[in-house]
């Protein structure tokens, strides 16, 4: 199996959330009714990212091959540092400057954990 598929699912559940955040405050979203979708999103990046990162080591993860279990090594040694952020965000209230600052500092390392997916 290639681990492939989740560091897709991760990247693009952090990208949503992103996106679902940014719109909420340009204004253009209105979410009081459903907050709880940008923490179901959240809960999901998490998941999703630890998934990710598992798949190196997890023998039911790992994809068949040298060559291909050394490309997910890389890839979730490149997804890890992402988990600093995504722990602290919580942390920071969403009604500061620091909150979407803090969320995107974990924008590198999960593209850079995809791209290394892919090869």
């Amino acid at each position: 199996m290639s681990p492939q598929p989740l560091f897709v699912a991760a990247m693009t559940s952090y990208a949503v959330n992103c996106a679902l955040g940014a719109s909420v405050a340009a204004g253009v979203v209105d979410t009081r009714r459903v907050r709880w979708v940008h923490h179901a999103l959240y809960i999901a990046t998490c998941t999703l990212a630890g998934a990710a990162a598992a798949s190196a080591v997890l023998p039911a993860l790992r994809p068949a091959g040298p060559a291909a279990a050394a490309a997910a090594r890389r890839a979730a040694l490149a997804l890890a540092p992402a988990a600093v952020p995504l722990v602290v965000i919580p942390r920071v209230s969403a009604r500061t400057a620091r909150h979407p600052l803090v969320a995107l500092t974990a924008a590198p390392f999960l593209v850079a954990g995809l791209m290394l997916s892919r090869r």
